[in-house]
């Protein structure tokens, strides 16, 4: 989110809080200043957390995804919701990956095993197939009590860890994994923050500085700001499909020595929000120079079965860095993360996920296994999908064709979707978007006329804000602007999933289109 449009949301919403505030005191035949929230004394002391007191770091997070044009979205659902006519019907939430608030159905055996787990009675249910209750039986075999509502080894159930060792031994073609140096975690994103933790230090030119590329996923830029890291910028390349280039990220480290200490190189493949997949080729250059300039890579690859360009294969940095030899895999550093929240799965509301770590200093291990039991353990529920989606059902097994047959439906039909995308954007004068080679979005590049930029600025927004909040309130569409991601000066963007169902993303794709032309020629 543009920190310009946060602070007029600020503006307007401290107010109106302060004014409901002092109505409400005066009702109760209270003096507003003794229950004044920001500053003022409350029985004759101030408030010990005010803005200018708190930790001024959290001030500097923004997170796009959720920001004021999703708290827009949901003021207007409720005037909706009490017959407040619009010119729509429904606001269309295509703002965030969020698999099965879109509709998409859950993957049967998955729910199985968790319902099993979650109410082991149905171990006695005939209608349950007899490898769901295998797989939940090993979950159950493995908690305290033998249930889900136990604490589990902050490290996550060892059993399940096994699991997903062996899933990424699958993968990546034999090359082995060590279970000790897998953790599990409340989603990717969990484990992506504590793994800053660990790397982020010193102070002035000392402090660590974070590469990662622009456009990214705000996690990103606000867990930098959050642990007062310094953010480092790499450019992708728009005009050859969002292409990392090692030149680029030469430009990025070599600027950012003269003011911090760049110490990690965050790569997304597939990448959001931008699609794109990146090739083997360049993932043995990052390798490469990552092991020139000693930096620690971390791998975000929570999409990687999410792949639809044609002549595009997922590569996990791992894979790679052991088929390139010893003189890489003994030394460059490597956390990679999955989740199952994206894919085939969508189980956002789980939270669960994994990292794992090549040539962790094991000095640093012990620090890090200090540092996850302060949280005590993962939800045990989120750890237990990933333990059936890292062991699905096998050929012969009674719930494999089922499961086959959803897995390869919901993959199919992603993949239709991305071509829908890109055919439609291609046709509007104006936006340009480039192939969605895989995950779950679309990152269009539009051109904003000069009076709507001035109109933009009048109104305290960045103007790719702007356009997305009119869309909203002129067609119910809910999208991100780009500048929540970062983007080129000069251009705009707006992100957006395609994970509505094809006969809405239709609707959607065409109502954005007439939109934008509506817009145009609005402040042409």
């Amino acid at each position: 989110m543009h920190a310009l449009g946060w602070r007029v949301f600020r503006a307007r919403l401290t107010p109106l809080l302060l004014c409901r505030r002092s109505v409400g005191a005066a009702s109760r035949g209270v003096d507003s200043m003794s229950v004044e929230g920001t500053n003022g004394p409350a029985c004759g002391r101030q408030k010990v957390l005010t803005l200018d007191s708190m930790n001024q770091r959290v001030k500097q997070v923004e997170y796009a995804v959720r920001g004021p044009i999703v708290l827009q979205a949901a003021a207007i659902e409720k005037e909706l919701q009490q017959g407040i006519r619009k010119p729509f019907s429904e606001v269309i939430r295509a703002n965030i990956g969020d698999a099965h608030a879109m509709g998409q159905k859950p993957i049967t055996f998955i729910r199985q095993v968790l319902a099993i787990c979650t109410y082991p009675q149905l171990l006695c249910d005939p209608n349950m197939p007899e490898d769901a209750k295998l797989r939940a039986k090993q979950i159950l075999g493995a908690c305290g009590g033998h249930s889900v509502g136990a604490y589990t080894a902050s490290q996550g159930i060892e059993t399940i860890r096994q699991s997903v060792a062996k899933y990424i031994e699958r993968r990546d073609g034999g090359i082995p994994s060590n279970p000790d140096n897998i953790f599990l975690s409340t989603g990717a994103s969990d484990a992506i923050v504590t793994t800053l933790k660990l790397l982020v230090s010193g102070e002035g030119r000392q402090r660590t500085g974070v590469m990662i590329p622009i456009p990214q996923y705000p996690l990103y830029s606000a867990a930098i700001s959050d642990l007062g890291a310094v953010q480092v910028n790499y450019y992708l390349d728009e005009e050859n499909c969002w292409a990392l280039n090692i030149s680029e990220l030469q430009r990025a480290l070599h600027q950012a020595r003269q003011h911090c200490t760049p110490k990690v190189l965050c790569t997304i493949n597939p990448g959001n929000p931008t699609g794109q997949v990146q090739s083997r080729q360049v993932i043995e250059e990052v390798i490469r120079f990552a092991a020139k300039e000693k930096l620690f890579l971390m791998a975000d690859e929570v999409y990687q079965d999410n792949i639809y360009g044609e002549g595009c294969q997922f590569h996990s940095f791992k894979k790679i860095l052991f088929e390139m030899g010893s003189q890489y895999s003994d030394v460059v550093e490597l956390a990679s993360f999955h989740s199952v929240s994206k894919c085939y799965m969508g189980e956002c509301g789980y939270r669960g996920g994994y990292v794992e770590y090549v040539n962790l200093d094991p000095g640093v291990k012990a620090e890090l296994m200090k540092l996850v039991s302060v949280r005590l353990c993962p939800p045990v529920s989120g750890q237990a999908v990933l333990g059936v989606i890292t062991d699905p059902p096998q050929p012969g097994e009674p719930s494999y064709q089922t499961f086959l047959k959803e897995k390869t439906n919901v993959l199919s039909s992603l993949a239709e979707r991305a071509r829908l995308t890109e055919e439609v954007f291609r046709g509007a004068p104006g936006i340009r978007c480039n192939p969605v080679q895989g995950a779950m979005y679309s990152f269009p590049r539009i051109d904003i006329p000069p009076k709507a930029i001035e109109a933009a600025k009048a109104a305290g927004q960045a103007p790719d804000m702007f356009f997305c909040m009119k869309l909203l309130e002129e067609t119910g569409i809910c999208v991100v602007p780009g500048s929540g991601f970062g983007q080129a000066e000069g251009t705009y963007h707006f992100r957006m999933t395609i994970l509505p169902p094809t006969d809405k993303l239709k609707v959607l794709l065409n109502k954005l289109k007439c939109f934008y032309e509506t817009f145009t020629k609005r402040y042409a």
